[in-house]
């Protein structure tokens, strides 16, 4: 029993002296250069969470210096190399509230927006990191405008509401197969009204064509393929339209609708 003790007291000892050892290691400070350096390297070759620590440590080490400020915007870019959103996001946030500004301040924008944007997911999943993505795109465009980041984001701005009409367009298909043709209606209305320059417009004119005639609003249905066939005159979906009419003995036509409603102000819009 007692050897049992002694044993014990030793382990315990042991591992008390270690950690001793190791918190009275001194403190070794680097050049700001030294550290910077590495986690440049380390980016090169795509040590990218290794780059990140690097970077991080020249803010630890020198906080108030010039390399410190570049070190946290490299810092977010390692971590967006690294597919890790979340961090790169709130380092991004981080600096631009401390340092708006900075000279490459528009870049921590673009990088923050295309933190969102790369995490868009398929249009059946949930769509909140596609209206993060929107809006911080649109604080590139607004606060730089006349910048290459401004430039890419109105190209990414174009995609993302492709996606988010994209979106509509599955919900109002789906709405269609379970023959809800009024809530179908209000998404392909959606698309028409929000996303007019993406390419779900001509298809969603089609859809309404099918559902208005599902519930029987011929009049409606008429107008909707005129519509469709004065902004999409060579498109399948007027085609398809056209033949939806035909078989009902009617043909895509102007007829004056109620004023104000919403099919009397889209015969007065060119919607492409």
């Amino acid at each position: 029993m007692n050897k049992h003790l002694l044993r014990m007291g030793t382990v315990v000892a042991l591992l008390l002296a270690v950690g001793c050892s190791d918190k009275d290691q001194p403190y070794v400070e680097k050049p700001a250069t030294d550290l910077y350096t590495k986690g440049y390297e380390d980016l090169l070759k795509n040590d990218y969470k290794d780059a990140s620590l690097a970077f991080d440590e020249v803010e630890r080490q020198h906080p108030y210096s010039e390399w410190a400020t570049r070190g946290q915007l490299m810092s977010a870019y390692a971590n967006y190399l690294n597919g890790d959103y979340d961090k790169a996001i709130n380092t991004l946030d981080s600096f631009i509230q401390l340092h708006p500004g900075y000279k490459n301040i528009d870049y921590a924008y673009y990088l923050k927006s295309i933190s969102y944007y790369d995490r868009i997911l398929a249009v059946k999943r949930d769509q909140r990191n596609t209206y993060e993505a929107l809006n911080a795109l649109s604080a590139v465009i607004k606060k730089f405008p006349n910048t290459k980041y401004a430039r890419d984001a109105q190209f990414k701005m174009d995609l993302v509401y492709d996606h988010l009409a994209g979106k509509e367009m599955d919900t109002g298909r789906y709405y269609m197969r379970k023959r809800l043709y009024l809530a179908a209606i209000n998404r392909f209305q959606t698309v028409i009204d929000a996303y007019q320059k993406t390419t779900h417009v001509a298809e969603a004119l089609h859809r309404l064509v099918e559902c208005y005639l599902a519930v029987g609003l011929k009049k409606e249905a008429q107008v909707v393929a005129s519509v469709l066939g004065h902004n999409f005159p060579g498109s399948e979906w007027y085609a398809d339209s056209y033949l939806l009419l035909k078989g009902e003995d009617l043909r895509p036509e102007w007829i004056k609708m109620d004023q104000g409603s919403w099919l009397e102000r889209l015969m007065n819009v060119r919607l492409y």
